[in-house]
């Protein structure tokens, strides 16, 4: 299962576990190799480790590798370690929607519409590789710290369903498709807007008619077809949702730790201005020679006083 300070295959040193959920423990994780932060996960597989268990997981592993899209978590390697099939992902610091939900209320139908634009694209590009999600809920879609959605767990049957969002069909025995991706998308965003699955905690009951969807219910009412095939394609719900947004990119994160105040720039003190210059008066010679006079007749004067003074005391 993993434990603090071991090294997955030689290479992977597991920090702490910052994650779990179907698919399992998520560790943060160190690649001793490329020396960068990654996320790794021991692959859920059948009881008893069988060969073919073990075989499929990795098959899995290997064919999401191949996903190459922004809005999904991006597959870096695929390896066993002892018995135990590992899978070592790209680090995104977020948390998922459920949790999200669960802390902040549902979405408003643009910011719903803007969130589907996402995860439609992440699972096309699944599409265009060969790999079919199965199993999208609340759960797997990660909301980024800095904004952004990811797609995880793309295409592992070993992580099992959630049976709100499975497409009735797969209850049925038929093979899972894009038309399955696309009813669990419907209900992910469902949810997101109204708060709780379309058809309950189990998927088996009656439709819920959606109260705060707005303008958005239409889309959503389309993705939610029983029947397979008269569902809109990813491609056409992407054009709907766009076509709520206008362009509008609304963000929903919310900041991971409150803004910091603002501090005004430290500016020196100036020193004082120096005080005016006093004009230079200029003096004549004449002037001069006549401010000489009057001082030393000044100082003769005082002389003659003193002498005069000092006559009266004898």
């Amino acid at each position: 299962m993993g434990t603090e300070g071991a090294l997955v295959g030689g290479r992977y040193r597991l920090d702490q576990p910052i994650g779990r959920g179907r698919a399992g423990i998520v560790w943060l994780a160190y690649d001793t190799q490329l020396n960068r932060t990654v996320a790794a996960k021991r692959m859920p597989v059948a009881p008893g480790h069988s060969e073919q268990s073990v075989a499929t997981a990795l098959a899995e592993g290997r064919a999401a590798t191949g996903i190459q899209h922004n809005c999904a978590i991006g597959v870096y390697d695929v390896l066993l370690d002892g018995q135990d099939p590992w899978l070592v992902m790209e680090y995104v610091p977020s948390r998922n929607m459920a949790d999200f939900l669960g802390d902040h209320g549902t979405l408003t139908p643009d910011q719903t519409a803007f969130l589907g634009i996402q995860l439609a694209s992440a699972l096309a590009a699944a599409h265009r590789a060969g790999v079919v999600h199965r199993g999208l809920e609340p759960g797997n879609v990660l909301l980024a710290d800095d904004g952004g959605v990811k797609v995880t767990d793309i295409g592992f049957t070993g992580a099992g369903f959630n049976p709100a969002y499975r497409a009735p069909e797969l209850s049925r025995g038929a093979a899972a498709a894009p038309a399955t991706d696309a009813f669990s998308l419907g209900a992910t965003l469902y949810t997101a807007v109204e708060g709780v699955p379309p058809f309950g905690d189990h998927g088996n009951g009656p439709l819920r008619q959606p109260e705060k969807a707005g303008v958005l219910a239409p889309a959503l009412m389309k993705l939610l077809r029983e029947d397979p095939l008269s569902r809109p394609t990813l491609s056409d719900s992407i054009t709907s949702f766009q076509a709520i947004t206008q362009g509008r990119q609304t963000a929903f994160i919310p900041p991971t730790a409150p803004a910091l105040p603002t501090v005004p720039a430290f500016r020196p003190q100036q020193p004082p201005p120096p005080p005016p210059k006093q004009p230079v008066v200029k003096l004549s010679p004449v002037r001069v020679r006549q401010l000489i006079l009057a001082t030393m007749a000044v100082l003769v004067a005082a002389a003659i006083g003193i002498g005069v003074s000092q006559l009266l005391f004898l």
